[in-house]
């Protein structure tokens, strides 16, 4: 009975999203791997990365991000203009069924602007990301090493 009930909390955290530290789920979305990069002292910017998976049959979108850690977030992607690699805000990013978006380093990213303080490896805070449909969710976002490539499951 009692490992009945074990594997019943255990299927329903697996079902729920939750069994996975880094993964979040918003409606129909699963975000999973948000990471950023620690920053040296009197760094005023970051990059956040995470990747973003509809599992729905419809479209939805990302329109904004936010963050007590930084004065302002935003969404921005690198695009090369001229011959020149350039970061630029996008007012949002369209997340396809089926399909998932990166959200990574040369490409969409979260620039965290006006940091309030050096972000430190190992802790962690929070980033609400906010969905046309599927709402606000509030994540976590772990520090990783100052030179961390991508993080996967």
């Amino acid at each position: 009975m009692a490992r009945t009930i074990a594997f019943a909390f255990l299927a329903a955290a697996v079902l729920s999203g939750t069994a996975l530290a880094d993964d979040y789920l918003a409606k129909t979305l699963r975000i999973s791997n948000p990471f950023t990069r620690a920053t040296p002292p009197g760094a005023k910017v970051a990059g956040a990365f995470l990747s973003i998976e509809n599992q729905g049959k419809e479209t939805d979108r990302l329109v904004s991000v936010s963050s007590p850690i930084a004065g302002l977030a935003q969404i921005h992607e690198m695009v090369v203009d001229g011959g020149l690699m350039k970061m630029r805000a996008v007012k949002g990013i369209d997340l396809k069924p089926g399909a998932t978006v990166e959200l990574r380093p040369g490409g969409y990213h979260v620039m965290l602007e006006d940091l309030k303080r050096p972000l430190q490896q190992g802790e962690q805070f929070p980033m609400l990301l906010t969905f046309e449909k599927a709402g606000a969710v509030e994540i976590k976002v772990k520090v990783e090493a100052m030179g961390a490539a991508a993080r996967s499951h």
